[in-house]
């Protein structure tokens, strides 16, 4: 087990790293930010010497590593834009982020488990297709075109939700159910496949032979062993949500970190970019630590892997 969870550990720090060069190397390319901070009055040396301030006429690598040295140190710089510390002004969006994730990962489980199992146990009914009509199509909408519908529909039409910003219960519906559609179709895809492989195994065909109702074989027998794969998911499944909620924070205007990513890329605001990703990334590979954990625990045999 130690073994095991030192390896995906190493695997993780290599995974930050990587992402945090890539995102750092590819901010660089995207041009000078002092562009949009000087003046149209600005002479030539005011504006080099704005650059030395900043740090930014030093070669990018060197750049890279200041950034990485700081970082470690829990230090991810200050923003351009707002003038505050990167990591505060993200630790400020986290919460907003977190809710409509977490309420999107609620609906995509709570609602996939009975799609799922339903479609499996009825296989080839009328309610097997429906079930994989609907996930065909909730895995085909672009995201940012299901949110767009849903205000129209809902918001501008019908004047039923609003459409914009964080409150109440009410502002949290059609981000959230814009959010978990994509992962509600696909979660139902995979707990479908799991049983319909669990219900085939010959224990199950014994527990019928015996006069079992299906309830009992579903729900007692079935259901239990084929939530390992859907537990997997299921934790991948909120990094992934965490990462689409940049443009479905943008679309409802939901003030969470991916809105303020998108803000900062419109504005060059590089330090906030970078710690916004450096963040995000840390979050997904301690979630999918977090699963390895629950998976070598459920079944031992990943541990030699």
């Amino acid at each position: 087990m130690g073994s095991y969870l030192l390896r995906r550990a190493v695997r993780a720090v290599v995974v930050v790293v990587g992402v945090s060069f890539i995102s750092f190397a590819v901010l660089f390319l995207s041009g000078d930010p002092t562009d949009t901070m000087v003046g149209e009055d600005w002479t030539v040396e005011e504006v080099q010497k704005l650059r030395k301030d900043m740090g930014l006429d030093r070669p990018w690598i060197v750049q890279y590593l200041g950034y990485v040295s700081r970082a470690v140190r829990g230090d991810f710089g200050e923003s351009l834009r707002f003038r505050q510390p990167a990591f505060e002004l993200i630790a400020e969006r986290i919460p907003a982020t977190l809710e409509l994730a977490l309420v999107a990962l609620v609906l995509s489980v709570v609602l996939a488990l009975p799609l799922g199992i339903l479609s499996a146990s009825k296989r080839g009914s009328a309610y097997d297709h429906g079930g994989m009509v609907f996930a065909l199509f909730g895995q085909s909408m672009p995201v940012f075109w299901l949110g767009l519908m849903l205000i129209l529909v809902f918001g501008v039409q019908l004047g039923w939700l609003p459409v914009s910003g964080r409150g109440g219960i009410e502002r949290l519906i059609l981000p959230s159910i814009t959010l978990a559609t994509y992962s509600l179709a696909r979660n139902t895809r995979v707990i479908r496949s799991s049983m319909l492989e669990v219900l085939g195994q010959d224990y199950i065909r014994t527990a019928r032979a015996k006069g079992l109702t299906d309830i009992v074989v579903v729900y007692g027998h079935a259901l239990k062993n084929s939530l390992i794969p859907v537990v997997t998911i299921i934790g991948l499944e909120f990094g992934h949500l965490l990462g689409g909620a940049v443009i479905v924070e943008t679309i409802f205007a939901w003030p969470g970190i991916g809105r303020l990513m998108i803000q900062a890329v419109y504005t060059k605001d590089f330090p906030l970019v970078q710690a916004s990703v450096t963040i995000t990334a840390l979050i997904f590979v301690s979630l999918n630590m977090a699963v390895d954990f629950v998976y070598s625990y459920l079944d031992p045999r990943v541990r030699l892997h």
